[in-house]
């Protein structure tokens, strides 16, 4: 029966590495794909692609000179223009400079149809307008290009790296902690081996998703969905294998252990991969298309995970036999290891004082949550980057040189027989410097409004929504980087109230069905969402004094609760379902919990510790969305892992005894004190 596994999945990986390696192809990184479904700039970008040509991909190129620009200047600045423009077709007519106020800068404003929705040749064309200005620049002249399109094409290269430096690098954490968990030069390879295939496995589904459903995936999809095959089949292999080590001690054969490994842990296992993909197929109902697409790729990835590892796993090491755990083998009938454990020593402190402990533990978890007061603003997409590319520079330079107005437009779409009425109304809106009218097609008009004030600021937000407003562009539809910023916020706000209690309510009834308890459940939900508050004013504390991020992603508080509440619970399950397995064994609920503390302590923080490090790998990404991303969730899962689990989870539980159990059989069963060796069983 192993060997019938192990060639099964031999066959499923060979079928699945073709279809798994094309998954990076068929990732999505246009604007659309991260944009609320049903907002007016997603509504506005799409009208633009679906136009002859595409979607325009804006550029501007940025001539600056401390101190003024000579007439060798701008005769320089116009030669190079010149050529751009006779490499490529612009619809913006001949490159014409906008000059600063203070005589220092130049702008030229560039827009062309000829990448259309092709983000490769997007890039092509921004890297080659870029090698074109930047030719013979004199001394002391600064030539940058900037706009969306740069700003966009800066991000998909950042894009292309993500899946191989992600993979490689979770790998090898993945690798390191296994060997010191383990302490073992063979053991930490099969787990490894067994997530790797998984992986696999997963990228082929979601691939197969992709070409049958027309599922959305972005780069940060995949990439986090890395991350939870990673973190999650490596946290099961350590649970099972915990398990496994502990049964070959009491029975002779591997596989007899094996089979009772899983019949042990398997329930907890499969509670917690349960929880995990409940949660995240939650975003389906989130408006936000990177958020709903992350849920079911997040999914396959949670099952691929447990898919394995229930079934390879166990057959790899049942196949390796005892000899896999060299040089700490365990013999049969062998005694159990009686040190005392650290977790053993901090089950001690929780039981003599547990009231006290619980008080200290939320206290703490509710000051670190006052540090959310302090979370900054929502991040502008020039600050998205953590080292600055030359398209957010170029941006900063034309805010600097024109406070008048803003470089970047707001996009308005308006029905093509009502232009000339939109146009009135879009000069005449509060905060507008200047309106031009764009390309006609498919009986929309587009028109570049230009704001008074800088993007991304309350005055511009206050020109988009006046826009909105106006009776004169009713029917129209407005949209451009600052309003799909602005909607992103409104966005996120709305599926923050949709999808939060459908994640609670997802989780509560897997664990009820586990635990056959009422109170038990509402315990563990409630340590993960102490937790997930506690880490969000941990960051509100250090991402914008201590780390300088301009700005908090907007769909991070969501993500970041879906992330934490779902693997946080997991723990809490191992922790639980073996305290209710020496509940039902007979023993008394303050010696379940104790016992379940020091016999899971281990496992649990090996686990925390890994699926931490696998999320911090995130921070070495150049976004600082992922960066904040990885921060959260590593950060929450050991806070979870070595304070709510170890101390304020236990606390409660001996506070309650078998209240804990309520209302279930076990909250009623008398408590049955088991004989000590050489002790009389009647006593």
């Amino acid at each position: 029966m192993p060997w019938a596994v192990v060639v099964l999945w031999a066959v499923v990986v060979v079928l699945a590495l073709p279809f798994a390696s094309r998954l990076a192809d068929a990732q999505r990184d246009n604007i659309v794909d991260y944009l609320p479904a049903s907002a007016d700039s997603t509504a506005v970008a799409r009208i633009q692609q679906a136009m002859p040509g595409g979607e325009a991909t804006e550029l501007l190129v940025v001539v600056h000179r401390d101190g003024g620009l000579s007439d060798a200047d701008r005769a320089h600045a116009e030669e190079r223009l010149a050529e751009v423009a006779g490499a490529h077709r612009f619809t913006s007519g001949p490159p014409r400079g906008v000059p600063s106020a203070d005589g220092t800068t130049l702008m030229y404003p560039l827009s062309s149809t000829e990448p259309g929705t092709d983000n490769a040749a997007r890039t092509a064309l921004v890297e080659d307008v870029r090698e074109r200005i930047g030719q013979g620049t004199p001394a002391g002249l600064d030539v940058e290009l900037g706009g969306p399109g740069a700003l966009q094409s800066d991000m998909e290269k950042v894009f292309e790296t993500i899946d191989g430096t992600l993979m490689l690098a979770t790998a090898l954490v993945v690798a390191v902690l296994l060997v010191v968990t383990y302490r073992s030069p063979f053991l930490w390879l099969v787990p490894l081996v067994v997530v790797g295939v998984a992986a696999v496995a997963s990228q082929a589904v979601v691939y197969g998703l992709i070409q049958g459903f027309d599922l959305t995936v972005t780069s940060q999809s995949a990439a986090l969905m890395t991350v939870l095959v990673f973190g999650a089949g490596t946290d099961y292999a350590l649970l099972l294998v915990a398990r496994y080590r502990e049964e070959l001690r009491r029975v002779p054969d591997p596989y007899d252990a094996m089979v009772t490994a899983l019949r042990g842990c398997g329930p907890a296992v499969l509670a917690s991969s349960g929880t995990v993909a409940a949660g995240l197929l939650c975003l389906l109902a989130a408006d936000l298309n990177s958020a709903s697409g992350l849920g079911p790729v997040g999914a396959v990835g949670v099952v691929c995970a447990l898919a394995a590892m229930t079934t390879l796993l166990p057959a790899l090491l049942v196949l390796l036999g005892r000899r896999v755990f060299w040089p700490l083998v365990p013999r049969h009938g062998a005694e159990v290891p009686t040190r005392r454990s650290v977790f053993a020593t901090m089950g001690g402190a929780a039981g003599r004082r547990p009231g006290a402990v619980l008080v200290l533990g939320a206290a703490l978890l509710g000051a670190l949550a006052l540090g959310g007061l302090n979370l900054p603003g929502g991040l502008a997409q020039e600050d998205t980057f953590t080292d600055r590319p030359e398209s957010v520079t170029a941006m900063t330079r034309l805010t600097d040189a024109y406070p008048e107005r803003s470089a970047q437009p707001i996009s308005v779409v308006a029905p093509a027989d009502r232009a000339a009425e939109a146009l009135a109304g879009a000069r005449a809106a509060d905060g507008v410097a200047e309106v031009r009218q764009g390309r006609t097609a498919d009986g929309w008009t587009e028109i570049a409004v230009f704001a008074k004030d800088a993007p991304e600021t309350a005055g511009e937000t206050a020109t988009i929504r006046a826009l909105r407003a106006s009776p004169a562009l009713d029917g129209s539809r407005v949209g451009g980087p600052s309003a799909q910023q602005l909607d992103l916020a409104d966005t996120n706000s709305r599926d923050r109230k949709v999808v939060v209690p459908l994640v609670l309510g997802a989780v509560l009834l897997v664990l009820v069905v586990l635990l056959r308890s009422l109170v038990a459940p509402l315990v563990l939900t409630a340590a993960v969402v102490a937790v997930w508050g506690a880490v969000l004013g941990l960051g509100g504390l250090l991402f914008e004094p201590v780390f300088g991020f301009a700005g908090l992603d907007p769909s991070l508080p969501l993500l970041s609760f879906v992330f934490l509440v779902a693997l946080g619970v997991d723990y809490g399950i191992f922790l639980v379902h073996r305290m209710r397995e020496e509940c039902l064994a007979g023993g008394d609920p303050r010696d379940a919990a104790l016992t379940a503390l020091r016999t899971t302590g281990g496992v649990i923080a090996s686990a925390g510790v890994v699926l931490a490090a696998t999320f911090a790998v995130l921070a070495a990404l150049p976004m600082v969305p992922l960066v904040e991303m990885g921060f959260l969730v590593a950060v929450g899962v050991l806070l979870d892992t070595f304070l709510v689990r170890t101390y304020l989870v236990t606390s409660v539980s001996l506070l309650l005894g078998r209240r804990i159990w309520w209302p279930g059989p076990l909250s009623r069963k008398p408590a049955v004190r088991k004989a000590a060796a050489g002790e009389p069983a009647g006593r």
